[in-house]
């Protein structure tokens, strides 16, 4: 019972945390990373090439790059999403660490909250007399382990991005 509730919230953890990892758009109703839908390239210094693999993407993955929070402007092109990119400014790099924050910040809320879903799970195994309140004890400690590494690992990751940022 214990090592079910461990490892579909490990699960759920992992999948927050690759989160951070993609910017996402919607393809026939289900979300995907704009890779898996489009070829993006990089047509010069400072502009990348977006080539949706099916015409009808164009527009949203265009609405997925304008919503991303980045402060990018697409221009649809009728075959290829053409994104400038802004000058690395220090403020633009401010900008853009707070974002990056912002977005760390929403996964490590996700990860609480499944640690929060997992405990109660835990708890109601013990009301319905399924595990020991002993066990229940051992469930959290190794939840609250999973729980650490997960924010440890979005910590890292930001760290990471943050400093990658900030470099000129």
């Amino acid at each position: 019972m214990i090592s079910e509730i461990k490892k579909t919230t490990e699960q759920k953890m992992n999948k927050s945390v690759e989160a951070l990892k993609l910017e996402m758009v919607e393809y026939y109703g289900s979300m995907v990373p704009v890779n898996q839908v489009a070829n993006v390239t990089l047509i010069d210094s400072r502009t990348i090439g977006v080539q949706a693999w099916e015409k009808p993407m164009l527009a949203k993955v265009e609405k997925a790059i304008r919503d991303s929070d980045l402060g990018l402007n697409p221009a649809n092109m009728g075959e290829i999403i053409r994104v400038p990119m802004p000058a690395l400014t220090e403020e633009r790099r401010r900008d853009l660490t707070k974002v990056v924050r912002t977005e760390g910040e929403s996964a490590k809320i996700a990860v609480r909250n499944l640690r929060r879903d997992a405990n109660q799970q835990l708890k109601d195994a013990v009301k319905e007399k399924l595990i020991s309140e002993d066990d229940e004890r051992r469930g959290e400690d190794e939840i609250q382990k999973l729980t650490d590494r997960h924010v440890g690992e979005i910590d890292k990751l930001l760290a990471q991005k943050e400093q990658e940022l900030m470099q000129i």
